[in-house]
């Protein structure tokens, strides 16, 4: 019941704040394109590349429509809106229509996909860039942040992967030289995502001029512990959450 209630008010708030949401679509590679939701602002404070865990696709439909919007990042679109971000949340590059996979998302292919909606965002406003991805979008986030250099401004994981194969700890991580902020829940109870392995993802960061681990506590959890309903999704906390992040984006500091 709970659940229907959040919902709700993010529907009811996505219709108060999201009039002028746009779908856009943008050639990253030959033959590929990527479609996004675009919240604009008119004097953004940075503009924040919001990316989904699980397989990526958000089924992004040609009115806006969304298959699937349960995703902490993708329900809380509004907010990071509302704390001065431009905003755009990234669906599945048209030749990935089944979901991405971790080999994809730590591609050059997909760099190239996220440069390009990077560069979108550059035209729209002179503002920092930052990739914020969740869970399985943790991978996307930090392989893309590596690969791409000055392309982008700024990395935030949440809910970062750091057991299996697609753990961040495999990835280069001492060449994202960029600011690097790790947001977790100190319940997160998902199986590839303990709170007690995402310390030793700031030790590999060895080459971030600024690097910040922010430990939630609270909300409730609901289902799988994987799913966004869990503490892993950051279930009753969420405008918490994005409020730290902002913060921090706006100002980042060491812990």
């Amino acid at each position: 019941m709970r659940r229907c209630w959040l919902m709700l008010l993010l529907a009811l708030s996505a219709a108060a704040w999201g009039a002028d949401t746009q779908v856009e679509t943008v050639s990253a590679r030959p033959g590929v394109t990527m479609r996004f939701l675009f919240l604009p602002q008119a004097h953004p404070l940075a503009s924040v590349i919001l990316l989904a865990g699980g397989s990526g696709n958000v089924g992004i439909g040609d009115d806006g429509s969304l298959a699937h919007d349960g995703n902490f990042l993708v329900r809380t679109r509004e907010a990071w809106r509302a704390e001065g971000f431009q905003v755009a949340v990234v669906d599945v590059p048209s030749d990935q229509p089944a979901g991405m996979s971790d080999s994809f998302r730590q591609s050059a292919e997909h760099a190239a996909d996220l440069a390009a909606v990077a560069a979108f965002l550059r035209q729209q406003a002179p503002a920092p860039v930052w990739l914020v991805g969740t869970s399985r979008g943790t991978i996307s986030a930090a392989a893309a942040g590596i690969r791409l250099g000055d392309g982008v401004d700024g990395v935030v994981l949440t809910s970062s992967i750091v057991r299996g194969a697609g753990a961040l700890s495999a990835l280069p991580l001492d060449r994202l030289a960029k600011p690097v902020l790790l947001v977790h829940h100190r319940q997160d109870e998902c199986k590839v995502t303990p709170f007690g392995g995402v310390r030793g993802l700031l030790d590999g960061l060895s080459h971030s001029p600024v690097k910040a681990l922010i430990a939630e506590e609270g909300g409730q959890a609901e289902g799988d512990p994987c799913q966004p309903w869990g503490h892993h999704g950051y279930n009753g906390i969420e405008d918490r959450v994005v409020s730290d992040v902002a913060a921090w984006i706006k100002a980042p500091k060491p812990d």
